[in-house]
């Protein structure tokens, strides 16, 4: 597998961002490793927050957040998934799949990290690879924090605002990634924002698995891995463990997905659910502070 590594003077001077690189490799299903990058700060005999990204973004996404989580005396670890931020980029559509993301991203944290107490949030794409985690490994994980994203199974309406997202993502001939975190924030990112959100990919090569991403969500039932979302939402279906829905108030693309999650997973009853209010689908930039705040609210209330 054939795989491109952004140089990291792409990375230098990148606004609120202060934190050191960590790597692990991780097995790329084809004979080969991959370098996968993932923020790790606070005590490391603490129990830790697992942070996992979406389309198209990275660890960025959470500058917000890690200060306030680590203030309040957890270990944060904020992955990039493969193919974005500073872990590896395999160039080929043909090499990325959503099973080959949820193994990667297993690897790093139960391999690598052999995490347990977990405490996770996941948003988009942070959501379908590590509700995934959570079904498969169950023990290893205290809390579950969910926004803006699903688990979807191919039986359910899909967005029309999703499907329009599916089709550019992989046509467009311009996919201008700062740009369209721009454009899923409700505020005007800062051009240095939007520059770090570019900086992981310095030419449309680097681009291949942030433009077919969008093309792995199981909307119908012919799509790989509907059958083992099925499995995992038997295993969720059982969850007694906390469970915080923070979905956010504005975003066409995943508007109303939390009742899945309301009416399925029994560890959501009795939880003090919040919708984080003008928010768009990147709420982590909009409302990165609040969002933070209320997990760790959630923690504290779930001891």
């Amino acid at each position: 597998m054939k795989a491109l590594r952004t140089p990291d003077e792409r990375f230098a001077n990148l606004p609120d961002f202060p934190f050191a690189p960590h790597y692990a490799d991780v097995n790329d299903t084809d004979g080969g490793t991959l370098r996968m990058h993932y923020v790790d700060e606070g005590p490391h005999d603490a129990n830790p927050v697992l942070l996992l990204h979406g389309e198209p973004s990275w660890s960025f996404l959470y500058r917000k957040m890690i200060p306030i989580l680590v203030s309040a005396g957890h270990r944060v670890i904020a992955p990039d998934l493969i193919g974005f931020g500073r872990s590896d980029k395999p160039t080929e559509f043909s090499d990325y799949s959503y099973a080959r993301h949820v193994a990667w991203t297993s690897e790093l944290i139960f391999d690598v990290l052999d995490l347990h107490d977990v405490t996770f949030f996941g948003q988009d794409w942070g959501g379908l690879v590590g509700l995934r985690l959570v079904a498969a490994q169950p023990d290893r994980f205290d809390r579950v924090v969910v926004g803006n994203t699903g688990l979807p199974r191919g039986d359910g309406k899909i967005s029309d605002a999703f499907l329009a997202w599916q089709k550019f993502s992989k046509e467009t001939p311009k996919f201008d990634v700062g740009a369209l975190v721009n454009g899923g924030s409700l505020q005007q990112l800062s051009p240095g924002e939007v520059a770090a959100y570019d900086a992981p990919f310095p030419d449309d090569t680097y681009k291949a698995g942030a433009r077919i991403f969008p093309s792995f969500v199981p909307v119908d039932e012919s799509y790989p891995e509907v059958a083992e979302n099925r499995a995992a939402w038997e295993v969720l279906r059982a969850f007694n463990k906390p469970w915080l829905c923070t979905f956010s108030d504005k975003d066409p693309i995943t508007k109303g997905g939390d009742g899945v999650f309301l009416r399925e997973v029994p560890g959501t009853k009795g939880q003090s659910h919040v919708t984080i209010a003008d928010a768009g689908h990147f709420l982590q930039e909009n409302k990165g502070e609040e969002l933070a705040r209320t997990i760790v609210q959630f923690i504290e209330q779930t001891q």
